[in-house]
């Protein structure tokens, strides 16, 4: 059986790395995106070949649509040394950062990075993707618990991540004709880097989070990736155009 393979935006960290990691204990062969810190990139694709998988790291700006051409070009030309073809099978909208800003204070700055990287980005380069995604191959978005719940400060990062869900269930509707399903997944509050440190390191933050979560406690990295691998599995090949939030049942 053929090899697959997925590329994960922002693998170098946090969720995007968990990701990575168990994409490849299922078996795929994994590329990740970093956007300046190619040392944790490379410690990234170090663990995924000690799993035996095959690994690569690329640099990408996942906000810059203009470098997509030269990015997917760059992908395609490894793969096809690699593997006799440049497509891959599953494409993983991970890579973002984080914006606390309440509505009053929020620039237009502000608001373009966040949609820019949030949602024109993964707009852009998933449909530059199409040509190199495989028929029967999957595109997994990263929302957030934030497009269904409100937390003050958060508007214009949660609104792009409403977007992206919209966006969703019209790829799973436009590419289900290529046997290529799409689908959302929408952690809650995660303790990792993301956003500072806001959740993993401010400690009446992290005890908040776990007041108003059914199961005790914010979330971890290995709380979510094991979710995106399943999506990519054969197991889930009849799940297309869903929301699966993964926050331990947070505001329920």
């Amino acid at each position: 059986m053929k090899t697959k393979i997925a590329l994960v935006t922002g693998g170098s960290r946090g969720l995007g790395k968990n990701m990575a990691l168990r994409l490849a204990e299922k078996g795929n062969d994994v590329i990740i995106t970093y956007k300046q810190n190619k040392e944790e990139a490379d410690k990234v694709v170090a663990e995924i070949q000690a799993l035996g998988r095959n690994a690569f790291a690329l640099q990408l700006n996942a906000g810059d649509v203009a470098s997509f051409d030269s990015f997917l070009t760059t992908v395609g030309e490894h793969l096809n040394e690699k593997t006799g073809s440049p497509k891959f099978d599953f494409l993983i909208n991970n890579a973002g950062t984080g914006l606390y800003s309440s509505f009053a204070e929020t620039t237009e700055q502000d608001f373009d990075d966040i949609v820019n990287l949030h949602y024109k980005g993964v707009y852009f380069l998933t449909q530059k993707a199409l040509a190199y995604i495989n028929d029967g191959g999957r595109i997994v978005n990263i929302s957030s618990g934030l497009a269904r719940f409100s937390f003050p400060g958060s508007s214009a990062y949660a609104s792009a991540k409403g977007a992206i869900e919209v966006l969703t269930r019209y790829l799973a509707k436009e590419l289900g004709g290529r046997g290529i399903t799409a689908n959302v997944v929408a952690p809650g509050a995660i303790e990792t880097d993301f956003g500072g440190g806001h959740v993993r390191d401010n400690a009446d933050t992290n005890k908040q989070i776990a007041s108003v979560t059914a199961l005790g406690r914010a979330g971890l990295p290995d709380d979510i990736g094991g979710v995106v691998a399943f999506l990519c599995s054969e197991d889930a090949r009849w799940v297309n155009g869903q929301r699966i939030e993964v926050s331990g049942g947070m505001l329920i």
